[in-house]
């Protein structure tokens, strides 16, 4: 977030059993956890659907199938002391490997080779203190009846 723009970004939720496939952060200036499902940016000439499948590949290494669109969020937020701003198109998958669902933690590459961990989640795990991010995720998985 060097310059100020607008950021296109698909995120994937991967529900399963009432939990979500979630990475956990910490914003380095407010020290806030946040959490977020996995996604990235849509390239140009990209769409949403498109960019998902790579993304999930590319850091996961792992396919997916039944690709839904839940909706598309706007977030304006601050992070890192530098304010943000994304139109979020929010996807629910299934991973055509059925033993990823068995796994507690999935291990991931960002492109810039920085390592991460995602875990399942349910409601409970978040929090006005520790929220799951964009803003209005949340109410959106509830609402399409993912989440409690």
């Amino acid at each position: 977030m060097d310059e100020r723009r607008i950021r296109a970004l698909a995120i994937c939720v991967f529900q399963y059993n009432g939990k979500i496939l979630v990475n956990e952060f910490r914003d380095p200036v407010t020290q806030q956890i946040c959490f977020r499902p996995v996604g990235g940016g849509i390239e140009f000439g990209e769409t949403s659907a498109e960019a998902i499948v790579r993304e999930v590949q590319e850091e996961l290494g792992l396919s997916m199938t039944d690709l839904r669109l839940l909706g598309t969020l706007e977030s304006l937020f601050v992070y890192n002391g530098r304010p943000g701003h994304e139109i979020v198109q929010v996807y629910d998958a299934t991973f055509a490997d059925p033993g990823a669902y068995e796994l507690a933690q999935i291990h991931g590459h960002e492109s810039d080779g920085a390592a991460f961990t995602i875990r399942w989640h349910d409601s409970s795990s978040f929090s006005e203190h520790a929220p799951l991010v964009p803003n209005g995720l949340h109410e959106l998985l509830k609402s399409a009846g993912l989440l409690v």
